[in-house]
């Protein structure tokens, strides 16, 4: 007879908030590819020079980042072990992005040094969610 694993009453809630951070940062890369010519010309200058010329790989990363961040969110809501990879790719595409971002086009440069708080909450939160699914992995509350 096997024996039934409890997973913890925050496991599930945990994996709501992660589904809806996710969904937020999916919203932000949707806002980002409907920026229209019209849009862009109401930026700064400076910001203006930001959009120009953003290279594939950079557009494929954030949009790896966010897609594999919310589907990865779904699954360890579902208690699916696919979860985890699923992190570690979300990752990739936010160190891609972020390097695209801070060392490819310098927007620090436009928008400070606090722009830097975001993206550190990302890449942290990226690595807590694989942290989770590890940890969830091994104790058997997702398979």
């Amino acid at each position: 007879m096997t024996e039934k694993i409890e997973i913890p009453k925050w496991f599930k809630n945990t994996a709501i908030i992660a589904l809806i951070w996710n969904l937020l940062g999916l919203m932000a890369f949707i806002s980002h590819m409907m920026m229209t010519p019209e849009m862009i010309s109401d930026l700064s200058v400076q910001e203006q020079e930001l959009y120009k010329d953003i290279p594939l790989w950079a557009t494929a990363a954030f949009a790896i980042a966010v897609l594999a961040g919310t589907f990865g969110s779904a699954l360890l809501f579902l208690k699916r072990s696919i979860a985890k990879p699923l992190f570690i790719a979300s990752l990739i595409g936010v160190i891609l992005q972020n390097y695209h971002s801070f060392f490819v086009i310098d927007s620090m440069t436009v928008y400070g040094v606090s722009s830097v708080i975001m993206p550190m909450m990302v890449i942290i939160i990226a690595i807590a969610l694989i942290m989770l699914s590890s940890k969830a992995e091994k104790n058997g509350w997702i398979n």
